[in-house]
């Protein structure tokens, strides 16, 4: 859990050009989210349910930032500001995935298979209240701009905005 701790100091450090030393990183909602998530993934997977979402939702009352234990997340997330941040139980996050607050990896509602949530690529950047809904694939290197909401598959190296979402590079 140490060595887990260390990598998310090192990416608020890296990722957010306002922290002035590693002890402010500690007080950012995005290190307590992770760390929560890194214990209650560790029970999920144990199929400790109860007691993971437990300390999951204990972590969204604190951070404001819900994480669901069943959620697969890579290396180097960094969830800046983090208030409103909703990801979703069959979710899949990359590596080096950035993203603000209000920012939902959520579900349609009318999903039919068990993967309800989508898979976001590595070096992904989701602009602020960005909503990706639905069993799609987010590829690598792709930038979704604030407030956009993705309903389908975009594929890497893509820029999307609007409502519905819409590839603009």
């Amino acid at each position: 859990m140490f060595k887990q701790a260390k990598e998310v100091i090192r990416t608020i450090k890296e990722k957010d050009p306002a922290i002035k030393s590693t002890k402010e990183a500690l007080l950012y909602p995005c290190f307590k989210a992770i760390i929560y998530y890194e214990v209650a993934r560790k029970l999920y997977l144990k199929k400790h349910y109860f007691i993971a979402r437990f300390i999951s939702e204990r972590a969204k009352r604190k951070t404001g930032i819900e994480i669901h234990p069943g959620a697969t997340i890579g290396k180097n997330l960094f969830i800046d500001h983090g208030t409103g941040v909703v990801i979703g139980e069959t979710a899949v996050i990359g590596d080096n995935v950035t993203m603000f607050h209000g920012v939902t990896l959520g579900g349609t509602g009318n999903e039919k298979d068990k993967k309800r949530h989508p898979t976001i690529g590595n070096n992904v950047f989701i602009g602020s209240g960005a909503k990706i809904l639905g069993n799609i694939t987010i590829g690598n290197n792709v930038k979704i701009g604030a407030n956009a909401v993705v309903l389908k598959d975009v594929e890497d190296d893509r820029t999307v905005i609007g409502i519905p979402g819409y590839v603009v590079k």
